[in-house]
């Protein structure tokens, strides 16, 4: 336990600042912090994250020998701490990606679909493309010769290395160029041997297209290899481009992995506006959870054009003849050269952390910091159980939030509260709803046991809602553990359903939204269950600040005066007035801020 406690007193010493150093201050954020670091640190070890968490409880059982430097609240009570020891298997019990490895992953995802794929591409066409002239009439032997010539002048003329494989002319390569048989090149050794002294050989064949993406100004690789033992090698590179796929698709459509996988060829359906813009994207697919028929029925998911992106780009990646998009590719060794086979769940795995390595390696060699590990800097391993909690998370937990850069989360939930087969990432039988219940109601219990921790730390609360929120906080039930179960959701649905006493931490307003229906200005739907969080609007009867939330106020305040220091003038002065109306709002809250007993 002696470790267990010094590796999260060194965890505490790099996070607080300086005069900050009483663990009688300790928070519920900083803890549920901890948390999310010790899932970071230890993402497949669920033993060694409740040890560490042991060792910081040992501040609570100790607390009357501490005295007034003892830590003041049970870490039992706070939502996420304590994981559930249940076995059994559901989607609520699944982990989620971390922040800091989401982030990075979707936008690398993104880079490959709208940045890299035209070049994988065009080398895989080629590729093809010199695969079929070997069915054809093959060349004539006594052609061989001369032809093989003249494709070697060329490559001596522009210094061009011959493509190579094992330190040798590559005789396939060659083969595949001039439209002959591997062994009717073979006799020319001489030839090839004379230019390969002249100019060198690669270490593989590479295709002949120039390399159009760009990353930091640069070509994104240096060239496609056919070589299948590459690092830049078509076969490895089509798999990333289809793992980024899968990735875009899995995480923003809410769809469980067997659904992605039964995606095919022409499932998308785009409704259009009298303007012939489009308004609506729906995917087709099979569900299986929940359904009789082994062999899955008809559904339909609504998606957002990012999702279409990617479902496209599979088209254009898998051959016409193949209608499962997430079938396995026909590049490298031991490929099945004709099949409708989807990629089973260890294969896609595979090429999903294969996309971290390559991504990794490419940020080592350019220099950059945008690698996809967690927070201690090492490599995440990536499963596809991971993806539909987390949006679900991000939903819940991050309102407003921007996600494919310009998707906002807080859309996400107006449409998803729907419920309806319109909504999006939803179909008529419930799709994400009651992950996004669980995960709702887990965030909203959090946020009421912080409002508890802070009130009883001393700090004031202001708003036309702080009495209601103070006593809804004080009678939220304590959901304990990040992992729960399936049965969880019926329970979550009901406590949302509470209107007036379910509270939202609103971080992008710097509030507590005590969220009732006919109070709020962000004119939620009749049924809704939860606020529109990206539409906060001021004088809302439903706010709540505390002192923490003034103190970030003028933060963010300080943060834009800065900017608009070195901003053009017009942008300046709205930099500032943006600066000034928080200043006020959190000066307002200082002269009517109350103590939790006078509110109570």
């Amino acid at each position: 336990m002696f470790t267990e406690m010094r590796r999260f007193l060194m965890w505490l010493d790099k996070r607080w600042p300086p005069e900050r150093n009483e663990l009688s201050v300790l928070s519920s954020s900083d803890l549920e912090d901890y948390g999310k670091h010790l899932l970071a640190r230890f993402p497949n070890n669920r033993s060694q994250r409740e040890s560490s968490r042991g060792g910081v409880r040992l501040l609570w059982r100790w607390r009357l020998q501490m005295g007034e430097h003892a830590l003041r609240f049970e870490p039992l009570h706070l939502d996420g701490w304590r994981e559930s020891s249940s076995t059994g298997r559901g989607e609520n019990k699944t982990d989620r990606l971390p922040e800091e490895v989401l982030g990075p992953l979707l936008v690398w995802a993104l880079r490959f679909i709208d940045d890299f794929a035209p070049d994988i591409l065009e080398a895989d066409r080629e590729w093809r493309a010199s695969r079929e002239k070997r069915v054809g009439r093959y060349l004539e032997r006594s052609a061989v010769g001369p032809s093989l010539q003249a494709i070697l002048d060329e490559y001596v003329a522009a210094g061009r290395p011959l493509p190579g494989w094992r330190g040798q002319p590559s005789l396939t390569h060659f083969s595949r160029l001039l439209g002959c048989r591997h062994d009717a090149v073979r006799p020319h050794h001489a030839a090839l041997a004379a230019a390969a002294a002249v100019v060198g050989v690669t270490e593989g064949a590479f295709l002949d297209g120039s390399v159009q993406g760009r990353l930091d100004g640069e070509p994104w690789v240096d060239s496609i290899a056919t070589n299948h033992e590459s690092a830049n090698s078509l076969a490895r590179l089509s798999r990333i481009l289809h793992a980024s796929c899968y990735v875009v698709i899995a995480f923003l459509s809410g769809m469980r992995e067997s659904e992605v996988k039964h995606i095919k060829r022409d499932c998308i359906e785009i409704k259009y506006d009298e303007d012939g813009r489009p308004y609506r994207w729906k995917l087709s697919s099979l569900a299986f959870k929940g359904e009789d028929e082994v062999e899955g029925v008809p559904a339909t998911w609504t998606v957002c054009a990012t999702v279409v992106r990617a479902v496209e780009m599979l088209e254009k990646l898998q051959p016409k003849t193949c209608d499962y998009l997430f079938t396995g590719l026909l590049h490298g060794n031991g490929a099945k050269k004709s099949s409708n086979e989807v990629e089973g769940n260890r294969a896609t795995n595979a090429h999903l952390n294969d996309l971290v390595a390559f991504v990794n390696q490419l940020c080592a060699d350019r220099g950059r910091s945008d690698i996809i590990a967690d927070s201690a800097g090492r490599p995440f391993k990536l499963k596809t159980s991971y993806f539909r909690r987390t949006l679900a998370w991000h939903i819940a937990r991050r309102p407003g939030g921007l996600i494919a850069l310009a998707i906002q989360y807080g859309h996400m939930r107006t449409v998803l509260d729907a419920r309806t087969s319109s909504g999006y990432g939803s179909r008529s039988r419930g799709g994400i709803h009651g992950v996004l219940d669980v995960e709702t109601a887990l965030a909203a219990a959090n946020t009421a046991a912080r409002l508890r921790d802070q009130a009883a730390a001393g700090e004031k609360i202001s708003g036309p809602a702080a009495r209601r929120a103070l006593t809804a906080a004080a009678h939220t039930p304590k959901f304990e553990g990040r992992i729960v179960p399936a049965k969880f959701a019926k329970k979550a649905a009901s406590f949302l359903a509470r209107d007036g006493i379910v509270l939202f931490d609103n971080p992008g307003a710097m509030l507590i939204c005590a969220f009732k229906r006919d109070n709020a200005l962000c004119e939620p739907d009749p049924d809704a269950t939860a606020p529109r969080q990206y539409d906060c609007r001021p004088g809302c009867g439903n706010t709540v600040r505390t002192d923490t939330h003034a103190r970030l106020l003028r933060e963010r305040a300080d943060e834009l005066d800065q900017l608009a220091a070195s901003a053009p003038g017009p942008v300046s002065r709205r930099l500032k007035a943006s600066a000034n109306r928080f200043r006020t709002m959190a000066d307002t809250h200082d002269t009517i801020a109350q103590s939790a007993k006078a509110l109570t």
